[in-house]
């Protein structure tokens, strides 16, 4: 087993540090072990608030700067969320590089005893790419894991909440934008059906919503429409005639090419980083008349899930504090219309002041 300073991996292209620099990150290290073949990067973003909380994404990234970018990005989104949903939490992340096809136990044991090495400065959780159980093994080594099975005392899988979070930020944009709540008959897109996505389709059916999919594995998508009898999109989902967009899947979707595209009203989906840049996209929704639900905040639900382990929420406390997505969302909206400032601007400046107070970031 090898821990080493980032500054001290090969490969990593330079404006990488001028990021983490200028985004002030605490702590960034990379983890590797042959014998188990792991080669993982956990990111602390900030601890002001508390411990920094965020799940492990393993995915097959093309290089270790591009998985360095994406687990410094997602770090500082957790710190963002947990604040702007007032959770005593700080923001950290973690990748491991490879297929998740090819994940083995003694892997997720490596990776336990790099996360225990922080000495509970990071606690983990389950991302993409990795399971409940993945995080019963992780817990053979650490105490510092969160989202284990329920059996062993966890809150199980987060992607439930998670659904639920982005529901009831997508019901509240509905109601800032059109003055109800109600998505019956509203067409929406959601791009991306894994835990998350499927989960929402499930509570967007009690809506009566008129539900459309896409995916990147067209079996899925075949499968999915049969059995909860919802639309599929194969062609160019972002000129598709729809009410609101929810991107489910990876982040960066949101951009100078696709913005133009959309016509749709509202965007409010589950994605990390939707905004591939957030100091420029978020504009250019504002100039297409496109009202954005911050993905940090209404993907919050899943962070809320996680953290009642540590402080022993029950499940009716969980749900209750997911709620307050819809009334945070409105809050954001009506900050980011009386300012004249983007959604995520507005949202960024609410979270930015309890986590560093006067400081700036």
């Amino acid at each position: 087993m090898k821990i080493c300073d980032i500054k001290k991996v090969d490969g990593i292209a330079p404006e990488v540090f001028e990021y983490m620099n200028l985004k002030k990150h605490e702590k960034v290290i990379f983890c590797s072990d042959e014998e188990s073949k792991l080669n993982a990067i956990i990111a602390i973003h900030n601890t002001n608030l508390g411990p920094a909380l965020g799940g492990t994404r393993m995915w097959n990234y093309n290089n270790i700067s591009e998985a360095t970018k994406d687990v410094l990005r997602l770090s500082r989104g957790m710190t963002y969320k947990a604040a702007i949903t007032g959770l005593d939490l700080g923001g950290g992340k973690a990748v491991i590089i490879g297929e998740s096809n090819n994940k083995t136990d003694n892997m997720m044991r490596s990776f336990g005893k790099f996360v225990e090495s922080q000495k509970g400065q990071y606690i983990t959780a389950e991302d993409v790419g990795m399971t409940t159980h993945d995080m019963e093994i992780i817990f053979e080594q650490t105490n510092h894991v969160v989202g284990k099975p329920k059996k062993l005392g966890g809150s199980g899988d987060p992607s439930v909440v998670t659904a639920y979070g982005v529901l009831m930020g997508m019901k509240g944009s509905a109601y800032f934008k059109w003055g109800s709540d109600k998505l019956q008959g509203k067409k929406i897109l959601i791009q991306g059906i894994g835990n998350v996505g499927r989960n929402l389709i499930e509570l967007l059916i009690k809506e009566g919503a008129d539900i459309y999919v896409n995916d990147v594995n067209a079996n899925k998508m075949t499968t999915i429409q049969k059995k909860y009898n919802v639309k599929a999109i194969h062609d160019n989902i972002y000129n598709s005639n729809i009410d609101i967009y929810a991107p489910c899947a990876l982040g960066g979707t949101l951009n100078e090419h696709t913005i133009p595209q959309l016509k749709c009203a509202i965007v409010a989906g589950a994605a990390n980083n939707q905004l591939a840049k957030e100091y420029i996209h978020d504009d250019l929704l504002i100039k297409h008349n496109i009202l954005y639900a911050p993905d940090f905040l209404i993907n919050a639900g899943g962070l809320i899930n996680v953290y009642s382990e540590l402080k022993g929420f029950s499940e009716s406390q969980v749900k209750e504090k997911t709620e307050k997505i819809f009334d945070t969302t409105i809050a954001i909206l009506k900050k980011s219309e009386k300012e004249k400032i983007s959604s995520q601007k507005a949202a960024l400046k609410i979270a930015k002041e309890r986590v560093f107070k006067t400081q700036s970031a």
